[in-house]
């Protein structure tokens, strides 16, 4: 086979088994976007921080709720071919597809940076929103006391922005976070 022909078979999109045996050896994570993987960079300071503490204040409520809570370690599919590690998502219905990944998340929250921002508000936000069991998608911005929220109402999504201080709603949890625990230790 010529070079062109190895060429071709490298690029052939990757299916889900593949991918998941893949990211089961692998010490890079990777994300899978319509069968190609993309490695993940790591996370900035405040970045891990924002996580943490969402993780902590939302924790205690989906647990009184019988819900799964999830940090950047663990997939969701979204696709077929598509896999993403979202940094936080919540679960309350069924039992998980699998042992590596969710499919069903009521709550979608990332953590934006520079780097991911473009990522996170076009390929993620399109992609989510298709998911029918979800309820809410939050962008928190890991710059600036900022979150944005893609909340679903009925067949559309209503859009709100907290800046500065605040209570964020938290849909299928019911829960309420405010601004200032969010941003907990976290300098912006």
């Amino acid at each position: 086979m010529n070079a062109m022909g190895e060429a071709a078979k490298l690029l052939k999109p990757m299916e889900a088994e593949a991918y998941l045996a893949l990211e089961a050896k692998s010490p890079v994570r990777h994300e899978l976007l319509e069968g190609v993987p993309y490695a993940m960079a790591g996370a900035s300071l405040a970045h891990n921080r924002i996580v943490g503490n969402l993780y902590a204040l939302l924790r205690p409520t989906a647990l009184a709720k019988g819900c799964r809570i999830y940090t950047e370690t663990v997939k969701l599919r979204v696709s077929a071919r598509t896999f993403y590690y979202p940094d936080l998502m919540v679960v309350c219905e069924g039992r998980p597809p699998h042992t590596h990944y969710e499919e069903a998340p009521c709550l979608v929250v990332e953590v934006v940076s520079e780097n991911t921002e473009g990522i996170d508000r076009r390929e993620k936000l399109w992609r989510y929103r298709e998911l029918p069991s979800l309820q809410g998608y939050l962008l928190v911005d890991s710059r600036e006391r900022r979150v944005e929220g893609y909340f679903r109402q009925g067949e559309g999504w209503l859009y709100r922005l907290w800046e500065g201080e605040g209570v964020v709603e938290v849909p299928c949890l019911g829960a309420e976070l405010s601004l200032e625990a969010i941003y907990e230790g976290v300098e912006v």
